[in-house]
C-alpha cells in the first residue's frame, strides 16, 4: 500500500517536515559520496548495531563503544538506497505535514525524535544478538502514522496498490490504513522472530515500536499544541 495523499487540508507550513526531509537527504547524499570501505565504517558507527550494547566485549573488539548511545537517533537519519529514502520521506510528507499542523512545529520535532529513539530501542531489544546495523527513518515515520490515525481517524487516505502490473487507486479511512499497516508489521515481526534465518533485512520491530510510541506519546505532545486555526478543523475535515 502506497499512500498518495490525505484529505485533511494543511493550514500551516510544515517547516519541521521540510527540515527533516532536508537533513535526511543531506545525510544520504553524504553517504553516497563515501567510498565502499568508508561507507561500511560510517554505517557501523552511526547505524544501530544492537550487539554493541548487549555484548560490550564484542563492541570494544570491533571499535564500537557500548556507551555511545547516539546511534539510537543517528541511525534514523541514514538510508540504504534511493527507494528506501524516497518511500520514507514521501510517507513523512503525507502524514507529517498534517500532524505538525496539529501539534505545532517544536512539539512535532520533539515527538518525531522521541518516536525515532523508541523505534530503535525496541529493535535493539528484540534483536540483541544482531551485529547488523539497522538504518532508516521508517520507525520514526511509523510513529507519525500512528499519531495521525488517532488524531484524524476519519480522514481519507488515497492509496495506490499495484496488483501485478495494474495499479489500483482507492480511498480508505486513516484508522483502517493504520490498522492494516500495523497488522502487517506485527505479522512480519512475529514471523521473523520465529524464523530469524529467514529475515529479509527489514526492521519490523522498529516499525512496531515507533507506531506504538507515536500513539502513546501523542497525548503528551498535544498538551503543547496550538489551538486550531478554525474551531473543529482538525476533528471534522471534509469526511466528518
Amino acid at each position: 500500500m502506497f499512500p498518495i495523499r490525505d484529505s485533511v487540508a494543511s493550514v500551516r507550513t510544515p517547516v519541521i517536515v521540510y527540515m527533516l526531509i532536508a537533513v535526511n537527504a543531506a545525510a544520504f547524499l553524504y553517504q553516497n559520496e563515501l567510498g565502499p570501505r568508508e561507507s561500511v565504517i560510517f554505517t557501523y558507527e552511526y547505524g544501530l548495531v544492537p550487539r554493541r550494547y548487549f555484548d560490550a566485549l564484542w563492541g570494544l573488539r570491533n571499535g564500537l563503544s557500548p556507551t555511545n548511545y547516539w546511534p539510537f537517533l543517528t541511525a534514523t537519519f541514514l538510508h540504504g538506497g534511493w527507494l528506501h529514502i524516497l518511500l520514507n520521506m514521501w510517507t513523512l510528507y503525507i502524514f507529517g505535514r498534517t500532524l505538525e499542523g496539529r501539534m505545532g512545529a517544536f512539539p512535532f520535532l520533539l515527538f518525531y525524535l522521541a518516536s525515532a529513539v523508541a523505534s530503535t530501542f525496541v529493535h535493539a531489544f528484540f534483536n540483541a544478538a544482531s551485529d547488523v546495523p539497522v538504518i532508516g527513518a521508517s520507525g520514526a515515520v511509523a510513529g507519525v502514522i500512528g499519531a495521525y490515525a488517532v488524531s484524524f481517524p476519519r480522514a481519507r487516505i488515497t492509496l495506490l496498490v499495484p496488483i501485478i502490473i495494474i495499479p489500483f487507486i482507492f480511498q480508505i479511512p486513516a484508522v483502517a490504513f493504520a490498522a492494516i499497516w500495523f497488522g502487517m508489521q506485527l505479522l512480519q515481526g512475529a514471523w521473523e522472530s520465529l524464523t530469524p534465518s529467514m529475515g529479509g533485512g527489514i526492521a519490523w520491530w522498529a516499525h512496531i515500536g515507533g507506531f506504538i510510541a507515536g500513539i502513546v506519546l501523542l497525548p503528551l505532545f498535544l498538551l503543547f499544541a496550538p489551538p486550531p486555526t478554525v474551531p473543529g478543523k482538525w476533528r471534522q475535515g471534509p469526511w466528518g
